[in-house]
């Protein structure tokens, strides 16, 4: 064996002990985020539900949040609730949620313990991505395994990418963290594959383009679909509570954490509205190196087919926001059905269909 390939060898299983080591550290932001929803005080979260629209009538009255009461300088001053809106016209106007923390120091203190580990384990992980592309001497997208290990670490970058621009995306975290350890379980386990060098049709300098873009919209599309998800939860629990209803205990302390349904939907609406101009080039870049691959620009290959598809469904999305009457949870679906046509296309063509894109293995 040649020096450089022992150095090659070398740097991949560094890459593979960065990998499993981001885990770990995954995990233990785990249970810190589950440890701030857990710790976090239960006493403060009702004051979302309090500022929720009442019903008309003399039940709004009632349902009413109730005014403070404090004395300045001899003199009684009655001030009105804080109430923050995030709805458009027409829709409940109530007030973002305090947070996994539930507004308490305690339980910030574990999300900020959280976040810290998260950059740990974004950093290890990159880290091991850096290695494997340096073990190998190209971009570290030549199968399965390297395209998971990328993705995730895009998604995550993305994520603190967002909290460094002090977004309020906090509550994206337990979820993050955990599908990025399903993620990279199922990358280690059952898509693992030793570093090579690649095949003739991806040794091209599009590689760089076409699948760098590639992941990271998916990446987006995943904190859009994460953003669509809790919106249906909790547009569900403020319609229950706008009705007179009454949620479980559970329910009322994890949804009033939640930022307002209306600012859920329009963040999940912004990031995928905001990324999908790119997955249309990521298309174009696809036909274009089919071209210089494979002589043709479009051949009707299961890869290509549901591209469009994912393409034609968020198209379908964005349409449906500006049109009347499709709004809010019809549009969620629809966003949802999009991504979901992204995961098959991500996982299910690779591994279950016959394709020109199946050449890489898993």
């Amino acid at each position: 064996m040649t020096l450089a390939a022992a150095t090659n060898e070398g740097l991949a299983e560094i890459s593979n002990y960065l990998i499993y080591s981001s885990m770990a550290v995954y995990t233990l932001a785990f249970f810190a985020h589950m440890a701030e929803w857990l710790f976090g005080s239960r006493s403060k979260v009702a004051r979302t539900a309090a500022a929720l629209t009442a019903p008309k009538g003399a039940a709004a009255t009632a349902a009413a949040p109730a005014v403070s009461v404090r004395t300045a300088g001899g003199t009684t001053v009655l001030d009105k609730p804080k109430v923050v809106t995030r709805a458009a016209a027409g829709t409940r106007d109530v007030p973002d949620g305090p947070g996994a923390h539930g507004g308490t120091e305690k339980g910030d203190l574990y999300g900020r313990i959280a976040v810290s580990l998260t950059v740990l384990a974004f950093l290890l992980e990159a880290a091991g991505v850096v290695a494997r592309a340096v073990s190998v001497q190209r971009a570290p997208w030549g199968n399965m395994y390297e395209f998971s290990t990328t993705f995730s670490t895009v998604v995550v970058g993305v994520y603190l990418a967002l909290l460094l621009a002090k977004k309020n995306v906090r509550w994206a975290g337990l979820p993050l963290v955990t599908t990025v350890l399903l993620d990279l379980g199922f990358a280690v386990t059952v898509l693992y594959t030793e570093s090579d060098q690649l095949v003739p049709a991806l040794d091209s300098y599009w590689l760089w383009i076409h699948v760098s873009t590639a992941i990271f919209c998916g990446a987006v599309f995943y904190l859009g679909a994460v953003g669509s998800i809790l919106y249906l939860f909790r547009d569900s629990y403020e319609a229950k509570l706008a009705r007179g209803d009454k949620p479980g205990k559970f329910a009322t302390s994890v949804m009033e954490r939640l930022p307002a349904a209306a600012t859920l939907d329009k963040f999940a609406y912004r990031v995928n509205a905001a990324v999908f101009p790119l997955w249309t080039f990521t298309i174009i870049a696809g036909a274009i190196w089919a071209g210089d691959a494979w002589g043709r620009y479009w051949g009707w290959d299961a890869k290509e087919v549901w591209s469009f598809i994912t393409w034609v469904a968020y198209a379908a999305y964005l349409h449906a926001r500006a049109t009347a009457g499709w709004k809010g949870r019809k549009a969620a679906y629809i966003a949802l059905v999009a991504f979901l046509c992204f995961l098959w296309n991500y996982y299910g063509v690779n591994m279950f269909v016959n394709s020109l894109h199946s050449y890489a293995g898993v």
